[in-house]
């Protein structure tokens, strides 16, 4: 009996773009022959559309959170200065109080008197005479340190001044990409949405649409071993229960939105394109050391049976086809190309260097 393979999973949320790249969107992951990339009337297909709103809007989202880090860090400047300003402040005003105290405490000594009158009132000049060379240079002291306090209480409110326009600089780029982040991701979620509509009527009538060819990542993996999905979380395991499994789960499920790129953990040649099932829209891959890898539950598959694909290479995007209740990638590693000869995929990726 076949047994029935993922669980129900939510969508998470969009991952976030390792590289930055220089434009708020990127050119539209472009369609490579005419089979299936066209919506039949001259634009480009849901699928293609799905890709290229999915890129742009991991862009947005890391020019997003590189502005606000951004922001953040120059909010914490005018924090500082803030600070700053306020301690050479309050030291100003310390400073002028002594000051005050000094020319108060003179007045009470006979600061107000002419000194030669206070020297002939005096009964020790040469000590009256000293006292006030003491007191003069305190009050120099004084006075030049207010000087340099003011100055600088000046300069901080200067800088302070400069941070703030600074920082209201950085919340309007701020608010303005959280507002495209928000409105590519609204596109991209309904774009989602039609392209799973699309695939479960695909694979309701059991017939494939054909490859929808979309422009594959511009940087191809250094190593021979990747990851089926670039960013993700990991759902249900191998052969753990479940309700929704006549058996054991044959894989390793991987939580990714609709429209997520699915890519070949290896290279190798595709053995199998099928839609219907279980498993929804599925393709399995023989690779060249004579293992498998089957992705299944795809809303678009992007090669044909019988083609050669690279490691890394897209061969389709996550959705939520057959026996399944949210989008999320079904990834197996098969000793043949049917199921029920699966292995544990995450002890197959770690014996060829990929951790999960």
């Amino acid at each position: 009996m076949r047994s029935l393979s993922c669980r129900p999973l939510l969508a998470p949320l969009l991952p976030v773009l390792l590289c930055a790249l220089v434009a708020l969107g990127v050119p539209g992951t472009a369609i490579a022959d005419g089979r299936d990339g066209s919506d039949g009337h001259g634009g480009p297909s849901t699928s293609a559309e799905v890709a290229r709103l999915y890129v742009e809007a991991q862009s947005a989202t890391s020019r997003y959170e590189e502005g606000r880090r951004a922001a953040g860090v120059q909010r914490a400047r005018v924090k500082h200065l803030e600070r700053l300003l306020a301690k050479e402040r309050y030291d100003v005003a310390v400073l002028r109080e002594d000051l005050g105290r000094m020319a108060t405490a003179q007045y009470r000594t006979g600061g107000g008197l002419p000194l030669t009158a206070r020297l002939l009132l005096a009964d020790d000049p040469d000590e009256l005479l000293r006292g006030r060379r003491v007191v003069g240079q305190a009050d120099l002291a004084v006075t030049n340190t207010v000087a340099r306090t003011q100055r600088a209480a000046a300069r901080l409110a200067t800088a302070q001044r400069s941070a703030t326009r600074a920082r209201e600089v950085l919340d309007r780029r701020e608010a303005r990409l959280a507002r495209l982040k928000r409105g590519i991701e609204a596109k991209l979620e309904t774009a989602r949405w039609t392209l799973q509509q699309q695939a479960d009527a695909s694979a309701a009538a059991g017939r494939c649409r054909g490859a929808v060819r979309l422009a594959q990542p511009q940087s191809s993996p250094t190593r021979a071993w990747v990851t089926p999905v670039e960013t993700y979380e990991l759902s249900a395991g191998f052969d753990s229960a479940g309700a929704r499994w006549a058996a054991r789960h044959t894989g390793q499920d991987f939580a990714v939105g609709i429209g997520a790129p699915v890519r070949s953990v290896g290279a190798g040649r595709v053995v199998r394109v099928a839609c219907g099932g279980g498993f929804g829209m599925e393709v399995v891959v023989r690779h060249e050391d004579g293992s498998y890898t089957q992705y299944a539950h795809l809303a678009s598959v992007a090669v044909d049976q019988g083609e050669r694909v690279g490691t890394g290479q897209w061969v389709g995007q996550a959705g939520t086809t057959g026996n399944s209740t949210g989008p999320h990638l079904h990834f197996e590693a098969r000793l043949t190309p049917d199921l029920g000869s699966g292995v544990d995929p995450v002890g197959w990726l770690a014996e060829r260097g990929v951790g999960l």
